[in-house]
């Protein structure tokens, strides 16, 4: 048993070894190779050829083996010629004509600059296996027999789970028991936790840090919000950039035009310019290598896969490459207002007293009975009333929800109604006067207190602007883009919310179908147009747009239907990403420009007969190299 047992760890150790090392094979391929072209080399310089070409050949198999295997396979599949298999041929051809360590030096910085790509692309799915071991395996299944620990995938909706301090949440769901600061960095980006209690929410990979919480489970394993933010990494890296898809149409073409240019340039160049056979062949060997478009090639996926995981690290996913490519282009931006521009959730802006009563008594009664209903703005005003005083709400001793005016109810044999004007009495429009009428119109909606039919308070409510709104639509204006808001509140709730906001134009009284043609005159418009919503009835308006922009914290039918997701409902991270999009594709044009001014330069020399093959070697794989270091630039903050 002990043997096993050392066998088997043995074995554990090395899997372990593998997987640490695998990630750095390419480059490790190409370290080899590098080290034995310089041992070729000095076998050289002492004379001994042979064993020279024996130390380049294995530096062509170490260090072309991963593309040329990449890129016969890629032929096999698609039945279309593609780089690597340039490459390969001009390799070969070097060592044809006995340019043993030109050839083998191609095939090293060959190798290098694949190594340098699969960086690109392990950086990239870095985050979806780091978001992967935040997710707990385990979870301590609440039972009537006692606590047992079952597999995550186990849970069903309902169960109720225990998370200790210092654990991490296994699965979405609602606290019943206990409360405790949750650190929700790997879900919003927040690095202050946040403080959850009784009926808060809690989602999986996020760490209970305080106090021990008993959650009830409200989503399954595969449905939870941390699951499908794995699912928008995968689909982001795997969606390809219309200049990405344009690239690789483009490729098959023109190796083909290459490899016969490269025929005609062995042949034509002896009888049209009197060239020798062997500079014929020696030139079309150089043409190969310099005219293949590896840093054409290599110009867009890494910078696309660097700017999706630069997103992915400041809360901004993005679901592919196109979408970020079309942010780019962004010229106006449409805006849903609650739960967007807003916060919403309606909060007491103002509070009225009625003379001869007493502020904090009336309050406390008044949240007693609305205490009672589960209204947003009865909610809203219990929420007042807990931050003035901390005295226990008590029990009406009778209550009646009258729908669609407001609550009766009797307090101590007093005679208490809560509700619009007409409900509690002509008398009520008296209170407030002109601030009434000034607070109405800005979007406030008014509840009335009266005892015994005398008015004795009112309350002023609103779904406020979020505190970061003024500043996220400066920033879009800066960025040159036009912002519009589209709600189905009223024109007077609308206009005043604009006004606060500081949108350029609104549309009230908007119907999920109106949205979308108010979307689709605004492309018309202005062209490229993004939709920011974060409710079902905004799902159409942001399938419909250019660009949808999901907030966070929405439903899951904005989150699926929207092409980027901010995962902290913050409105600046729009003009953030904007600015990523932008800096991708100057950073792609730079490369795309670079790239092909080095083969036209390349080519011209070569047909001039002054460039040597190290030197188009050097001077094409370098290009390559530089253009992928370049889109490296965009995984920094």
């Amino acid at each position: 048993m002990e043997a096993e047992a050392r066998v088997n760890e043995r074995e554990g150790i090395h899997d372990s070894f593998l997987q640490k090392i695998l990630p750095y094979a390419e480059l490790i391929a190409a370290a080899v190779s590098g080290i034995l072209i310089i041992a070729g080399w000095l076998l050289g310089k002492n004379g001994l050829e042979a064993a020279s070409v024996i130390s380049y050949l294995f530096a062509f198999v170490i260090g072309g083996f991963a593309k040329a295997k990449e890129g016969i396979e890629a032929t096999i599949e698609d039945k279309e010629l593609n780089v690597e298999m340039l490459m390969v041929f001009a390799a070969i051809g070097s060592a044809i004509i006995g340019y043993w360590a030109e050839g083998a030096i191609l095939i090293f910085i060959f190798a290098v600059s694949g190594a340098l790509e699969t960086y690109t692309m392990n950086k990239s799915h870095k985050e979806i296996s780091s978001l992967m071991e935040l997710q707990p395996e385990d979870a301590l299944l609440i039972t009537s027999g006692g606590d047992r620990k079952v597999r995550v995938s186990e849970l069903v909706v309902g169960d109720a789970i225990l998370v200790k301090p210092g654990e991490r949440v296994p699965a979405d769901g609602i606290i019943e028991k206990g409360e405790s600061s949750i650190d929700q960095a790997a879900i919003t980006g927040e690095s202050i936790p946040v403080v959850k209690g009784l009926r808060d929410e809690v989602f999986a990979g996020t760490v209970n840090l305080t106090g021990a919480i008993t959650v009830k489970v409200s989503k399954a394993s595969n449905e939870t919000l941390f699951h499908k933010i794995i699912q928008l990494v995968q689909s982001a890296q795997s969606e390809k950039s219309p200049s990405q898809l344009f690239i690789e149409r483009f490729e098959g073409t023109y190796v083909k035009v290459v490899l016969a240019v490269v025929a005609l340039m062995m042949v034509v160049p002896h009888f049209a310019l009197g060239w020798g056979w062997q500079e014929s062949f020696y030139r079309g060997m150089i043409l190969l290598v310099v005219a293949s478009p590896c840093a054409l090639v290599a110009s867009i996926m890494p910078a696309t896969l660097s700017a999706i995981s630069n997103g992915a690290r400041h809360g901004i996913l993005v679901k592919g490459g196109v979408h970020l490519e079309n942010l780019s282009n962004l010229n106006a931006i449409a805006f849903d207002k609650t739960g967007t521009l807003t916060k919403g959730k309606p909060e007491v802006t103002e509070f009225i007293i009625g003379e001869g009563f007493s502020e904090s008594d009336l309050l406390w009664k008044a949240a007693s009975v609305e205490n009672q209903s589960n209204h947003p703005l009865a909610k809203a005003i219990v929420a007042f009333a807990k931050t003035r005083f901390e005295k226990n709400m008590i029990q009406p001793d009778k209550m009646e929800d009258m729908p669609g005016w407001g609550i009766a109810a009797e307090i101590g044999g007093e005679s208490w109604k809560i509700g619009k004007p007409g409900f509690i009495g002509e008398g009520a429009a008296q209170l407030g006067g002109e601030l009434a009428e000034r607070l109405a119109a800005e979007g406030n909606t008014l509840v009335y207190i009266s005892i015994d039919g005398v008015p004795a308070g009112m309350l002023a409510l609103k779904d406020v602007v979020r505190e970061k709104t003024m500043a996220a639509i400066g920033e879009l204006a800066n960025e040159g883009v036009f912002t519009v808001m589209l709600t189905g509140d009223s024109q007077t709730t609308a206009k005043a919310i604009a006004a606060e906001s500081g949108v350029d134009e609104y549309f009230a009284e908007c119907l999920p179908e109106e949205k979308v043609d108010k979307l689709k005159g605004l492309m018309k418009r202005f062209n490229t147009v993004a939709m920011v919503g974060d409710g079902i009835n905004d799902a159409p308006a942001l399938a419909t747009a250019n660009v949808g922009i999901a907030m966070g914290e929405g439903t899951d039918v904005a989150l699926e239907t929207a092409d980027i997701v901010l995962m902290k409902n913050d409105l600046p991270k729009i003009a953030e990403a904007i600015r990523l999009s932008r800096r991708m594709n100057r950073i792609i044009k730079q490369n795309v420009v670079f790239s092909i001014l080095v083969i036209m330069v390349l080519i011209a020399s070569n047909f001039l007969q002054v460039l040597d093959l190290p030197y188009g070697v050097i001077g094409h794989e370098g290009s390559t190299i530089l253009v992928i270091l370049n889109s490296l630039r965009l995984l920094r903050s």
